[in-house]
């Protein structure tokens, strides 16, 4: 398999099976280069063990996958070179102060001991861990630890990045830091690929998304394509006297127009909320507020939030990343 051009990945027909479980059933992937694909599915769907055949640590039983232009199966030592990994879990060395994980993980990448350092002192100030560089990482906070993690990915200036679930059980603000690393590193050149169930976090970093279910990828394009795919918008309507959104919408509702039962009303706005399948819908609404004499303060469309989006595709809800192990690390660790 080549390359592809503008491709940083390129996945065609991956199998991977655990026993009677076929963990990937065909997958095809394309992440162009400098872009952050991702990688959305529930539990037991697959993500992981894309993750870990394409950072090479897991073979696949069928397919071909290149990444960087180095084909996953023929040419793994290469491949790790370029490429850099963070895992679900911190795989940090706990008995070691931060300056040494990083340090260590440079030599072993063949850097020259004064490039490993540093490049160790650069990575440990990027990620606001210099005041702990000399303090074993058993002492790190939860987020200080997936900050370290991250950093020890990025000591070789990988080409292509792979996050697996990297804001798992984080709290919002250091959620919000790994984000605001993740888009410098994309802005430096950095492909990712992301596996993600925290639907916020998609629409935060990814220019595209890849949905997979039981093993297949059942969907894919940009976030605004999917969204739109899933049909309906929903209308939002706000009358400048909030007191006649009630009768407005029992009104929308009586009109009997295909696809406009279940009119709401946000009490605290005062704004009805619309469901809506065409633009000859909205139409029909706008036309009948505007007859009836009722002064508009605004009126605006939205497309389905992207948790709507994956239960459309996927049949249930994203479950929270901290619930539980996946199906995909359950079966992983027995390999």
């Amino acid at each position: 398999m080549t390359r592809i051009d503008n491709n940083a990945v390129s996945v065609r027909g991956l199998v991977k099976h655990y026993g009677d479980t076929k963990a990937l059933d065909g997958v095809d992937l394309d992440v162009r280069q400098g872009t952050v694909m991702g990688v959305l599915g529930p539990n037991g769907a697959g993500k992981t063990t894309l993750v870990r055949i394409l950072s090479t640590l897991l073979q696949p039983d069928a397919g071909e996958a290149v990444v960087a232009g180095y084909d996953v199966l023929r040419q793994p030592r290469q491949l790790r070179r370029v490429i850099g990994l963070t895992g679900q879990y911190a795989s940090v060395d706990e008995k070691l102060p931060g300056w040494e994980n990083l340090y260590m993980i440079g030599r072993l990448l063949d850097l020259p001991r004064k490039d490993a350092r540093a490049r160790a002192d650069e990575l440990l100030e990027r990620f606001s861990l210099t005041e702990a560089a000399k303090r074993p990482a058993s002492t790190y906070s939860g987020g200080m630890r997936r900050r370290l993690d991250l950093a020890a990915s990025m000591i070789g200036h990988p080409q292509v990045l792979f996050l697996d679930e990297p804001t798992t059980g984080l709290d919002p603000r250091t959620r919000n830091e790994v984000w605001t690393e993740v888009k410098a590193m994309v802005g430096e050149g950095v492909t990712v690929l992301l596996t993600t169930q925290y639907m916020e976090e998609a629409e935060q970093l990814a220019s595209e998304l890849t949905v997979v279910d039981r093993g297949k990828v059942i969907a894919g394009g940009k976030v605004e394509e999917l969204k739109a795919r899933v049909g309906g918008r929903t209308l939002r309507v706000r009358p400048v006297d909030p007191l006649q959104a009630p009768p407005l919408a029992a009104m929308i509702d009586e009109l009997g127009i295909t696809g406009l039962a279940g009119t709401a009303v946000d009490g605290e706005s005062g704004t009805l909320l619309v469901p809506i399948l065409s633009d000859e819908q909205l139409t029909a609404v706008v036309g009948a507020v505007t007859a009836r004499g009722i002064t508009i303060s605004s009126i605006t469309t939205e497309l389905p939030s992207l948790d709507e989006v994956f239960l459309s595709l996927t049949g249930h809800r994203a479950s929270a990343p901290q619930d539980a192990k996946t199906t995909d690390d359950r079966q992983e660790v027995a390999v």
